[in-house]
């Protein structure tokens, strides 16, 4: 089981890969105004000749056949099978994480290893619940899966850790408590950068900016606003989860292990400033004399905290959270 689940990983990073290469076909070739027309288009009607574009509907108006439907291009064929691609990949990867879990004989979050692994799990899966509700978002697509391949290449490389026990401190109710809400949170974090750093992007580009990175929004379809939108929703809807599981589950946890809610210790340092940080940014949000630039940059920032208390902390500090080698 425990070589399954490394091979399983093996072929979901890959089919993560392929879906980016075809989520890049897309958005290099595809015709952006397939998806921004049908937002966009004035109403047009057909007037009296001579007469303005804006006069109103003749008493007896004229009555046109329908176009023909516009018939999908390379590039949306490409965006297609980018997803079907991500489906395949998102159901490998949960067959890493199953398969983990039986050869381990535990939750599959013991380790750096499989905390990244099941955190990026749930940020692919919440990109496939947006694109199921809005299939119009498909071209943010190419920059989660980056995100994702990524991700589990660092894990693969930096953290592996072939499978075992949990160690002494992690044998507790709290391990499931504690750790499953802040892997959901954390991966919701992780795609919330994406519309986060794409509406930068985007709004960059509207107001005139032509140097890079802003030039990417040139073929972004979907309004600044509207992503700015979802990067709200999805950090307000993380952030909850996040203060469970790290300033309540956590604490209560510390206190039975270890006898005191609050040690300073380099992981729980860390994952305050990430609390202090997003907190910030729903504050900023919310205030209406912040710009909605200043407040999205906020939102990044978090998730630089999150990776640093993620990858350094593990890799670089010495504390009672320490686990990168763990399991």
């Amino acid at each position: 089981m425990a070589n399954l689940s490394d091979q399983l990983m093996a072929l979901a990073v890959l089919t993560y890969l392929a879906a980016m290469v075809c989520y890049a076909g897309e958005y290099a070739f595809g015709r952006r105004s397939r998806i921004g027309k049908a937002a966009n288009r004035p109403a047009r009607q057909l007037v009296g000749a001579g007469a303005p574009v804006d006069a109103e509907v003749p008493a007896d108006p004229v009555v046109t056949e329908p176009a023909a439907p516009e018939k999908p291009g390379r590039g949306e064929w490409a965006g297609r099978i980018a997803v079907a691609l991500n489906v395949v990949a998102l159901a490998l990867h949960l067959g890493t994480l199953v398969t983990r879990g039986i050869a381990a004989d535990r939750m599959p979050w013991g380790n750096m290893y499989e905390y990244i692994a099941s955190a990026a799990f749930v940020g692919s899966a919440v990109f496939m619940g947006v694109l199921l509700r809005r299939p119009a978002l498909r071209h943010l697509g190419l920059f989660s899966s980056l995100a994702l391949v990524m991700l589990l290449g660092a894990a693969a490389l930096v953290a592996y850790t072939p499978v075992g026990p949990l160690v002494p401190a992690l044998h507790s109710y709290w391990f499931i408590v504690h750790v499953s809400t802040i892997i959901i949170s954390s991966g919701i974090f992780l795609i919330g950068a994406v519309p986060a750093a794409m509406f930068l992007i985007k709004n960059g580009y509207d107001q005139g900016k032509r140097s890079f990175p802003y030039t990417l929004g040139k073929r972004v379809p979907t309004p600044a606003a509207a992503l700015e939108r979802l990067t709200f929703r999805l950090h307000a809807f993380a952030f909850p989860l996040f203060t469970f599981g790290a300033l309540i589950a956590g604490p209560l946890w510390a206190e039975a292990s270890w006898g005191r809610y609050w040690g300073w210790d380099p992981k729980e340092v860390w994952a305050f400033i990430s609390w202090v940080v997003y907190a910030a940014y729903l504050h900023a949000r919310a205030t209406p004399s912040v710009k909605r630039t200043a407040a999205t940059w906020i939102a990044l920032l978090g998730f630089v905290t999150m990776l640093m208390n993620l990858f350094g902390v593990n890799l670089f500090f010495e504390g009672l959270h320490s686990y990168a080698n763990a399991g």
